[in-house]
C-alpha cells in the first residue's frame, strides 16, 4: 500500500509543478479538488501505461466538510455576480470527478462526507468498494479542507491483497 500526504501550508503550485505540470485546468479548481489531484499524482505518477483507461480502480474520497470552503467562496461571489466557475465546485463529489477524468479511472467513484475521521469506518467502505469483481485497487484520501489554507490530507493507493 501506497501512502501520500500535503502538509497544511504547502505550496499547491509547486507541488503540481513537481508533481504534473501539463494539466492547466488545475489552477481552474477548488482547493479541496487540487489537494485530491496532487495526491493522485504523487501516488501514481510512476505506473506503467498511466493514462490508459481502466475500469478496476475505484476513487474513494472522505471528508468531514466537504467544499465548504469553496460554497462560502460561492457565496460571496453572489453578492455581485454568481461566478459560475465556482458554481462547479459546490458538490464534494467533484474532486474524485477530477481524479477519475484525469487518469482515465472508469470504476467507483464516490466521495462521503463524515462526521469525523473515522478509520473503521472508511476501511469499512473501501473493502465495500472491493466486492465489485471489477475492483481490484483504489485510489482512497481523506481530505480536509474547512478554508482554502487550512487542510489535512492522507491517501492511500490500495489493492485487494492489502485488505484481504
Amino acid at each position: 500500500m501506497k501512502q501520500a500526504s500535503i502538509l497544511c501550508g504547502a505550496s499547491l503550485t509547486d507541488l503540481y509543478r513537481q508533481w504534473a505540470g501539463d494539466y492547466p485546468k488545475f489552477f481552474k479548481m477548488d482547493t479541496l479538488s487540487k489537494l485530491g489531484f496532487l495526491l493522485a499524482e504523487m501516488l501514481v505518477h510512476d505506473e506503467p501505461e498511466r493514462f490508459t483507461f481502466r475500469e478496476d480502480r475505484a476513487v474513494l474520497v472522505f471528508s468531514r466538510e466537504g467544499c465548504v470552503a469553496n460554497d462560502r467562496n460561492y457565496a460571496r461571489s453572489m453578492q455581485d455576480f454568481p461566478s459560475p466557475a465556482l458554481f462547479v465546485y459546490t458538490l464534494p463529489n467533484i474532486v474524485s470527478g477530477e481524479i477519475s477524468i484525469r487518469n482515465k479511472w472508469g470504476g467507483e467513484s464516490s466521495a462521503f462526507v463524515l462526521e469525523s475521521y473515522d478509520e473503521a469506518q472508511i476501511w469499512e467502505i473501501v473493502r465495500q468498494a472491493f466486492q465489485d469483481s471489477r475492483t481490484k485497487s483504489a485510489f482512497v484520501a481523506w481530505i480536509d479542507c474547512p478554508a482554502d489554507e487550512n487542510y489535512v490530507t492522507n491517501a492511500w493507493l490500495v489493492d485487494k491483497t492489502d485488505l484481504f
